[in-house]
């Protein structure tokens, strides 16, 4: 018997940002104000030398708590028999699938759907613990492997977490539930294979590859993402295939960026600067001083809580 791998499809929802249901609470000031860290050089520290000052840290630390703030795109997933349904915002900035667990104690697992490993058939108890640290404190759990179905795929025996502790008053407003990460695994702070991995070695896929298609036209349809190949009607060839420079996130090489027709950033080296392809936030973020320059460039003011803001001109 010849069993036949196709692609997989799994609708996108878009939903209000935690952003904006701050801001429309008069909210968004105060907890900016309240949370401070770079964000940006926390995440990805490790895209950059280590003699750049303000992208200095001590240990490892993945930070993807506010770039959640702007991310509006999410699917949904079931874990085992019966299926239990969660929202997971599908990150390419990092590894792990983790849901909340029936056995959390914070107030954002309250406002969440809950895994509840007693009423599933296929359980499997794994019974390690483990943490990824966010600007807010850090995020607790136990891993267990589970049945998971992701679109029309089911991928047997997946490594994943359950988040006994979520930090933070962003995860409480959010709109998802937990994390589907489909980066490298060098990312992954639980131990085992990420869900990507795991439908390759199953043999689920035609192709070793994964796309997303977004969209942002006011409706809750969000667009798509595509496990196992790319689907030709969502796009103008042809695919511009750009290599990734180190394994990790999706990391790749840019050449030089420029705005107004003006070389602006990365042509001081003859290497460019290196990116990430990042689906878990819409912020473009970079190192300060670029950053401020860009700002410049397109007229935006600073506020005194750290955004930018851009006002209209009516002619």
């Amino acid at each position: 018997m010849i069993k036949v791998a196709h692609p997989y499809r799994v609708p996108l929802s878009r939903l209000p940002s935690v952003r904006s249901r701050l801001r429309a609470a008069n909210q968004l000031d105060e907890f900016l104000r309240e949370h401070q860290p770079d964000v940006f050089s926390r995440r990805y520290a490790q895209c950059y030398p280590a003699t750049q000052h303000y992208l200095r840290m001590g240990g490892r630390s993945t930070e993807r708590l506010y770039n959640f703030m702007d991310a509006q795109f999410f699917g949904q997933i079931s874990l085992g028999k019966p299926e239990q349904n969660f929202t997971v915002v599908f990150d390419t900035g990092s590894t792990d699938l983790w849901v909340p667990s029936s056995y959390c104690v914070s107030q954002a697992c309250a406002m969440h759907h809950k895994f509840k490993a007693f009423e599933s058939s296929t359980y499997g108890h794994d019974g390690r613990v483990f943490g990824i640290h966010y600007g807010s404190g850090h995020l607790l759990g136990v891993m267990a492997r589970e049945e998971l179905k992701v679109g029309s795929v089911t991928v047997q025996n997946q490594v994943f977490g359950e988040a006994v502790y979520e930090p933070g008053f962003a995860f409480v407003l959010a709109q998802f539930d937990g994390v589907l990460g489909l980066g490298f695994p060098q990312l992954a702070e639980e131990l085992g294979s990420p869900v990507f991995d795991t439908m390759i070695a199953q043999g689920l896929l035609d192709e070793p590859v994964f796309s997303f298609y977004l969209k942002n036209n006011g409706s809750s349809f969000g667009g798509e993402l595509l496990f196992g190949g790319v689907d030709e009607t969502r796009f103008v060839s042809p695919i511009n295939w750009i290599p990734v420079t180190q394994k990790g996130y999706w990391q790749i090489r840019l050449d030089v960026v420029k705005v107004q027709g003006a070389l602006s950033f990365c042509y001081r080296s003859t290497q460019g600067c290196q990116a990430v392809v990042d689906t878990g936030t819409s912020l473009i973020g970079g190192p300060a001083r670029d950053v401020l320059l860009l700002q410049q460039f397109i007229g935006a003011t600073p506020t005194a809580v750290g955004e930018v803001i851009m006002r209209p001109c009516f002619m």
